[in-house]
């Protein structure tokens, strides 16, 4: 062992982020050495692409993390060019899909549209930047209530949460009356219509400074900061395996991919924090095989659509002023098409699901020029329904030796399917998306149900849980079961049938691992 403690953290994400700060902030004599295996994409290291003003410079740093379809596949693949509007598309412009059907391609026929990105600040540089609170039987059960308020508290900080960031939009305004009056009723206190949080910082000019990663290391990527003294991120460096003595995790065998030399690299904790595929598929390939390792995948099955707003409806609410105060804010930041975010939070019994319905100048899609609805001035939502998908062991990921994808690794192969369960909530989600769209306007895209994987938020692959009893990979303090010093990280870890975005409840679970760790240490 070295003489300084050392932790290394296996990805750059914002939970991969969350560890390295809180192990530093929480223990004074630690090291963090931190391993990507994607390119640092914007000078601050884990920037959201969202903040970089030039368009072909933000396209281009969203290709490079695009992993083995940098460049010539992407059009193959539906990436789609021009703008996104954020969780509307199966590829989304910075991610590859898994199984992209060439040679290491992973095997997913039932799961198609699963989809990773390669580069220093993961998913986190290409996410939407929403961070609702889980509620009811999506939070974590074996976390008290007093102790979960002041974790997902301290998530929220390190995200930089923000909740008026739509606040102020009077079309958003309109939109959250006329849901109100068609749902509001229906739904308790405390979960009805309200602008969605997100993680960022106003800025001045109104526009937003959207979080990433880096927004979570914060001190420690400031070089003025005595914290970053013990940090170090290196990036284009690909672990390929955890180091064992027994059942005590020692090291990372890590590969430069610069220069393809590979080394050993000690320390005396690891973490594992790539993400709900890659993790595991690390694990299985360093010998760690825990019986639930990779199943009980969950994601969101999404049901989406894209309606016109009705002039009409939304006069009642709004005037033509606002909307030109609206369309003026909008010039100045024409790069990010969603102009505000609404949402109906999950709440038990009545309203299993979570909704946004993101309004945005134009849809995300080209509308036939002669369609009566094309150009509407007051624009359009896109709305998204998301339902549970409930754990079940036979939906998940397993790997392969005998068959190496791009990287080397065991390949993958992913089974999953919907129950009568699911399909029933997709089906009652279907018919209030129709509601809401009959509410706000005309239907320019009808509702339909995105492909397996669509959401990007794939979970319980390392759940965590109570008792070492074969149905959960890692105790409740994320560390793997029967090993010392090896810690998982992500939304792998979450245990529950979720609907909203999941990256608040895995950072706040990375907090309360991570200061274990640091005592540990």
């Amino acid at each position: 062992m070295t003489n300084q403690p050392t932790a290394v953290v296996v990805g750059s994400g914002p939970v991969g982020a969350a560890y390295a700060r809180t192990l530093l902030e929480s223990n004074p004599d630690v090291r963090v050495v931190m391993f990507e295996a994607g390119p640092q994409l914007t000078e601050i290291p884990g920037e959201s692409v969202r903040n970089i003003p030039d368009a072909a410079e933000k396209e281009r740093a969203r290709e490079r993390s695009q992993g083995p379809l940098s460049g010539s596949y992407r059009e193959s693949l539906g990436i789609p060019q021009a703008f996104v509007v954020e969780g509307m598309f199966t590829a989304r412009q910075g991610t590859y899909l898994l199984d992209f059907g060439g040679e290491g391609s992973a095997h997913a026929p039932t799961f198609p549209a699963a989809a990773a990105a390669t580069n220093v600040g993961g998913q986190g540089a290409h996410w939407t930047a929403a961070i609702p609170r889980p509620a009811f039987s999506e939070k974590i059960p074996f976390i008290g209530d007093e102790e979960w308020e002041e974790l997902i508290g301290r998530a929220e900080e390190l995200l930089h949460k923000q909740s008026a960031a739509f606040a102020d939009s009077a079309l958003g305004g309109a939109i959250r009356l006329l849901l109100d009056e068609e749902f509001g009723s229906e739904l308790p206190d405390g979960y009805g219509v309200s602008t969605l949080p997100v993680a960022g910082d106003p800025q001045p000019d109104g526009t937003m400074r959207w979080a990433g990663a880096d927004s979570v290391l914060g001190p420690l990527i400031d070089p003025d900061s005595p914290l970053s003294s013990r940090f170090e991120l290196r990036d284009l460096s690909l672990v390929r395996r955890v180091e064992l003595d027994g059942t005590r995790a020692t090291g990372v065998t890590v590969q430069d991919l610069r220069t393809s030399e590979t080394s050993t690299f000690p320390a005396d904790i690891v973490v594992v924090a790539a993400d709900a595929f890659r993790s595991p598929q690390l694990l299985w390939a360093s010998g760690v095989r825990p019986a639930a390792l990779g199943h009980y995948l969950t994601e969101h099955p999404v049901v989406i659509s894209t309606v016109a707003l009705d002039p009409a409806k939304m006069q009642r609410f709004a005037t033509e002023t606002d909307l030109d105060a609206e369309k003026a804010r909008r010039a100045l930041n024409p790069a990010d098409p969603v102009a505000a975010v609404n949402r109906i939070p999950f709440s038990e019994p009545e309203h299993p699901f979570s909704v946004q319905v993101m309004y945005a100048d134009v849809p995300p899609f080209q509308l036939d020029p002669a369609n009566p609805l094309a150009g509407n001035r007051w624009g359009y939502v896109n709305m998204g329904y998301g339902m549970r998908k409930h754990p079940r062991f036979e939906d998940g990921v397993t790997f392969d030796d005998a068959e190496l994808d791009f990287s080397g690794f065991p390949n993958m192969r992913i089974s999953y399917s919907l129950t009568e369960r699911e399909e029933a909530e997709i089906a009652e989600a279907t018919e209030r998306l129709r509601r809401a769209g009959n509410a706000l306007g005309t239907f320019v895209a009808e509702p339909r149900l995105m492909p397996n994987g669509s959401s990007l938020h794939y979970q319980g692959t390392m759940r965590a849980g109570e008792a070492d009893d074969g149905t959960s990979v890692a105790d409740p303090y994320s560390r793997v079961w029967g090993y010392q010093g090896l810690y998982v990280a992500g939304n792998g870890l979450i245990p529950t049938a979720t609907t909203m975005n999941p990256t608040l409840t895995s950072v706040a679970i990375a907090v309360r691992a991570a200061r274990k760790a640091a005592q540990e240490l």
